[in-house]
């Protein structure tokens, strides 16, 4: 069934203003890291002169200038792969136990993570804050670990549904072979679970390396922080003239993540329309 030329004209110009809105401050804070002088105000979005100085000044200290950017990304890398890792862990083995076994509490086991889900995360912050305080955890970066892992299992719906759009034949087969739960798992279940595996290592990995609310809740110490908090702070100080050493920051802080979209993109779609498939 074809749309009517004016339906068509209208998701083109919605599209079009999408597009915009998206890449306007994306190219305005590249252009912003790439021009002269500290202010990120400019006549054009096209600067006049481009300099890379303000790249080259993130991996400098002095005495009178303390950056560690380095420590900074560092930092949120090895705290985000390894929630990643810890994440995507429970999320795919509680998703895939509510999605193939039926256990007593099952039901309440999924209303109350979906009833969870509904609420932002930083209502949570004093009560995550005071347990972490009572487990001396205050200032580590394995309590945010802790804290994105956890709170990656409150996303399992579309990894639920992902596996109910597998065959029960194949767990069946391999059960009459005479296959255990976690053989089945993990030799007939997994191999196919690649495009959600993806996806959801990528929203937990995202959620964990641009994360500002409760790593700055967390981390007291400087050389601790992470990008999010790092990059704040530089502008954040008093007498900060840091703006475009900001935006400079900023452009380096997204390539990971824009570069794992760009390979992954395929499985990552794969596994968010088969998740969201009705089981």
């Amino acid at each position: 069934m074809k749309k009517s030329p004016i339906k068509l004209a209208i998701s083109y110009i919605l599209l079009i203003l999408i597009a915009v809105a998206v890449i306007y401050p994306t190219l305005w804070i590249v252009m912003s890291s790439l021009k002269t002088g500290n202010s990120l105000f400019m006549d054009s979005i096209v600067p006049n002169e481009v300099t890379t100085e303000h790249y080259a000044s993130l991996f400098e200290e002095s005495e009178t200038r303390q950056l560690p950017y380095t420590q900074w990304y560092l930092n949120t890398l090895k705290i985000a792969i390894s929630s990643m890792i810890l994440g995507t862990l429970i999320q795919i083995l509680t998703a895939y136990a509510i999605s193939r076994f039926r256990f007593t509490g099952r039901k309440t086991i999924m209303t109350t993570v979906l009833v969870l889900g509904m609420f932002p995360g930083f209502m949570s912050m004093i009560a995550i804050f005071i347990l972490l305080l009572q487990m001396n955890l205050l200032d580590t970066h394995l309590a945010l670990i802790i804290v994105y892992a956890a709170g990656a299992a409150l996303g399992m719906f579309v990894a639920k549904g992902f596996f109910d759009t597998l065959p029960k034949s194949l767990e069946e087969a391999a059960r009459i072979d005479g296959a255990s739960h976690f053989v089945t798992f993990w030799r007939v279940m997994l191999p196919l679970s690649k495009p959600i595996i993806v996806y959801v290592s990528l929203t937990t990995f995202m959620g964990a390396w641009v994360d500002f609310i409760f790593a700055r809740l967390i981390l007291r110490t400087r050389d601790k922080w992470t990008l999010a908090v790092g990059l704040y702070e530089m502008v954040n100080s008093y007498a900060s003239t840091e703006f475009t050493t900001f935006a400079a920051g900023a452009v380096l802080a997204a390539i990971p993540v824009t570069l794992l979209f760009m390979f992954l993109q395929r499985l990552l779609v794969e596994g968010l329309t088969a998740g969201a498939q009705k089981g």
